[in-house]
């Protein structure tokens, strides 16, 4: 009688783990260049504006 072979082999696939949300983001970040460190300085622009004002308005 013959034993079941087992696969002992993995495909790349399998063995590399799923890249996270945040390697994503970051390699997107790297392809784009400029327009990403734009949106963030847009981003940030805003988000600071906000602040700004609701802090002068509830004094």
């Amino acid at each position: 009688m013959s034993e079941p072979s087992t696969i002992t082999e993995k495909t790349p696939e399998a063995t590399e783990p799923k890249p996270t949300y945040v390697k994503l983001a970051m390699r997107n970040m790297v392809r784009k260049g400029g327009k990403s460190l734009w949106h963030f300085f847009l981003t940030t622009m805003g988000l600071l504006t906000v602040l700004v004002t609701l802090a002068y308005f509830t004094r």
